[in-house]
């Protein structure tokens, strides 16, 4: 340690400062996407054993893979998608203590 100059705290490792990515999917949408895999499996596994394997299969995909489209569709809208109204609101004072008037 130098002992010239004073001791000025420990160094604190604050991250990449970025969200966590993988094939595409950022922050949240991973565990969105992750569900619908495991719903295809889930789906896949009952419908395997209640009829075939194709039947399976086929839902294997279909649910995997719309679940993995409409995670896609909602993270391209942004992470924070509100619906937005167009217009103009008149929201009326409720007590008269918040008018200025008594």
């Amino acid at each position: 340690m130098n002992s010239d100059r004073p001791f000025s705290g420990y160094a604190v490792y604050k991250g990449l400062q970025q969200p966590l990515v993988f094939k595409s999917f950022k922050g949240r949408y991973i565990y969105w996407g992750l569900a619908s895999v495991l719903a295809g499996f889930l789906s896949a596994a009952a419908l395997t054993v209640i009829f075939n394997f194709l039947l399976g299969f086929t839902s294997l995909l279909a649910v995997s893979l719309s679940g993995l489209v409409y995670t896609n569709a909602r993270q391209r809208k942004g992470l924070h998608s509100k619906t937005k109204s167009a217009g103009i609101y008149i929201v009326p004072a409720r007590f008269r203590a918040l008018k200025g008037t008594r």
